[in-house]
């Protein structure tokens, strides 16, 4: 029981791999859309690559998209909108009409006949404009009903009469040979009376176009079983590319459907599987110190669950739309807070995984893959604003450009581009934009580090540093010399500059607990150390990088620079001191004047050991020429080399020639050397 415990202890962090792997699994392939996998893949414009293709069973032909928007859309311009007629409005109307008349035309002014011919002649007029009534509405549209005694009848809109062209019927329609003040009279009574009493029944008028647009077929005609749909070498033109979809979605929807369901779940699975295991084999042979830290597997399998998720669920609302995910901020995240290879191969994997959910999968794999390859050769110095917006507008352009070649291999022409499509893409480019602040959120969520946050800490107005500068204004401007070396020797050989400059000005905050025990800071000839054993003297140095580590982690310093406090001496020895303690004791352990280590593990850890010894060591030149400082870093860095401190770290012979160099060119460039002229 306790060597189980012991086991399963041993190897907690190997089982969380699994745990999360088993996880990733799981979630991807629950967030594929349900459907089977159609075995054939085609594209319009290009030939068959496969045997003939017979219809493996009875199937309809589905309409294209567009075409069932253009059927809807002439359903819209001609639907039935209903009125009703309101006959007790008219007959308020023609009461009104009665009392008006008689007001106006009394017995006093017009006798009996005339009275009677002028109020016949106005209830005609009344008659012929409520036989189909005043409309309420001045704007008609679609095809207009009256509903009149629970009875729909179509009208012409010319016979349609407002309010507005009330006035103007009755004006040409009343006898022009009345005398002028009988006519006159006899419109203002009739224009006074005329209300609307045909109104729109938004119910029934709703209600009827619904009835028409369920009655929309999304399908012309069927193929029979059997029936050839396509040759070999035949190309996939419009007419074939409509029935091999049809028959894709019928497959696609029908396979699910059936009992073999666990079957194709079992075996998304296993393909999604294998491209994690991919993953985890490429960290674990090339990237092992992120692969022993399970935050940063945590976070790598974070990210590429996000992007198929929010794929795969663009993909099921509206697939149209699915290149308005920007993947391209995949890459970014993991070339900012790793490197650019680990950036690409996620990426290219991720898009293996979408390949099985995205419409045209060979062209949107193709598309992906090519921006993912533009993010990582243009992003360099993400804190640099403007190399973000240049990146974002290069992605932008590929992928315009990328369409643009699809469309011609598809249709064969320029007509019919899609210019929506373009606006998805600049969306697309502006939401890769978001990476700012998603960097900023996943620092604090996983605890990593990013060139923005390098940049905010190479501020020498920051609190820590400046502490350093008012309590070891020596080691402080140690540090910057040293930042300037190192900074420079990792632009030579393509090393993170920014992190090494960074760590090289915190490297030595240590010794700011006792600055007067490091010669640098001792301002006067007095040497605390001449009072005390080599032993306790030994000791006080080497405390410098455990006490730094201490102060690094009090001031939320991230691990990524602590590396470079813990590194920058690896398991050197204290030779001063210990040589000091061989003439008072002969048998003394070097074990107790090294340093704690570990040894640098990073180009840049390297690099800043390298630095750090050069600069260091320099001050003792008295009289430097270029042979002495040829010969002096040749000394220090080949005593680095004899003494193993480098085997951990991926630096190459080739790569510390070349720090080597820019040492050599930085000293000289100190020390003011010039050639000497002869007299």
């Amino acid at each position: 029981m306790a060597n189980a415990l012991d086991n399963l202890y041993k190897n907690q962090s190997l089982i969380y791999k699994y745990i999360l792997y088993a996880i990733s699994v799981g979630l991807i392939v629950f967030f594929f859309p349900r459907g089977g996998k159609f075995k054939f893949d085609f594209q319009k414009g290009k030939a068959w690559q496969y045997e003939n293709l017979y219809a493996p069973f009875d199937f309809s032909i589905r309409k294209g998209i567009e075409e069932i928007e253009a059927e809807k859309k002439e359903l819209l311009l001609n639907k039935a909108a209903y009125y009703v007629f309101d006959q007790s409005i008219y007959n308020q109307v023609q009461k009104r009409f009665a009392n008006d008349f008689a007001d106006v035309f009394d017995a006093a002014n017009y006798n009996t006949n005339e009275r009677e011919k002028l109020f016949k002649l106005g209830e005609a007029l009344l008659t012929s404009i409520y036989r189909i009534g005043v409309f309420r509405d001045n704007k008609i549209t679609g095809q207009p009903y009256l509903v009149k005694n629970n009875e729909a009848t179509l009208i012409r809109k010319h016979q349609i009469i407002t309010i507005g062209s009330a006035a103007v019927f009755l004006d040409n329609n009343l006898d022009a040979n009345l005398p002028k003040e009988q006519r006159t009279q006899l419109l203002n009574v009739l224009e006074g009376v005329i209300k609307a009493n045909v109104g729109y029944d938004k119910e029934l008028s709703d209600k009827a176009y619904a009835d028409e647009l369920s009655k929309v077929s999304f399908t012309r005609g069927s193929i029979p079983e059997g029936k050839l749909l396509i040759a070999k070498g035949e190309v996939v033109d419009a007419d074939n590319f409509l029935v091999l979809d049809s028959l894709r979605s019928e497959y696609e929807s029908e396979v699910w459907s059936r009992d073999n369901y666990y079957y194709i779940l079992m075996g998304y699975a296993v393909l999604v599987a294998l491209v994690l295991v991919m993953l985890l084999l490429f960290l674990k042979k090339y990237r092992p110190d992120i692969f022993e830290n399970n935050i940063k597997v945590t976070f790598i399998f974070f990210n590429v669950l996000l992007m198929v998720f929010i794929t795969t669920l663009v993909v099921k609302r509206m697939d149209g739309y699915v290149y308005i995910v920007p993947l391209c901020i995949l890459p970014l995240i993991l070339k900012n807070f790793f490197d650019a290879r680990l950036g690409l191969f996620v990426h290219v994997l991720t898009i293996l995984i979408l390949g099985f959910v995205v419409p045209n999968s060979f062209e949107y794999i193709f598309l992906q893959i090519i921006a993912g390859i533009v993010t990582i050769l243009t992003v360099s110095e993400l804190y640099k604003r403007a190399n973000l917006f240049i990146s974002v507008g290069q992605i932008t352009l590929i992928y315009i450009i990328g369409y643009f070649a699809f469309h011609i291999i598809h249709e064969g022409n320029m007509d019919n581009i899609q210019w929506f499509t373009f606006l998805i893409f600049l969306l697309n480019g502006m939401l890769t934009l978001f990476v700012q602040p998603l960097i900023y959120l996943y620092e604090k969520l996983f605890g990593l580090v990013s060139d923005v946050s390098l940049l905010e800490l190479s501020d020498t107005n920051s609190k820590l540093l400046k502490e350093l500068a008012n309590k070891a204004p020596g080691t402080f401007h140690h540090s910057l010399q040293v930042a300037n070396l190192a900074e420079a020797a990792a632009n030579e050989i393509g090393a993170n500059a920014m992190l090494v400059r960074v760590g090289a000005l915190y490297h030595d905050i240590g010794k700011m607990n006792k600055p007067t025990y490091f010669t640098e800071n001792q301002i006067t000839n007095v040497n605390p150390h001449d009072d005390l054993p080599p032993k306790e003297s030994a000791k006080i140095i080497i405390d410098h990088v455990i006490q730094g580590i201490e102060l690094a982690r009090k001031n939320n310093l991230p691990d990524r620079v602590i590396d470079f406090i813990r590194t920058h001496h690896g398991n050197s020895l204290v030779y001063y001191f210990y040589k000091k303690q061989l003439d008072l004791e002969p048998e003394t352990d070097e074990d107790f004047f090294r340093y704690p280590g570990p040894m640098p593990f990073s180009k840049e850890t390297a690099i800043l050991m390298m630095s750090d010894a050069v600069e260091a060591a320099s001050k003792s030149l008295k009289s430097p020429t270029y042979t002495i400082i040829n010969d002096f870093v040749e000394k220090i860095i080949q005593g680095q080399l004899k003494a193993d401190q480098f085997i951990n770290a991926d630096i190459t012979l080739k790569e510390i020639e070349m720090v080597k160099k820019v040492l050599k060119k930085k000293l000289t460039n100190i020390y003011h050397l010039r050639v000497e002229y002869p007299e």
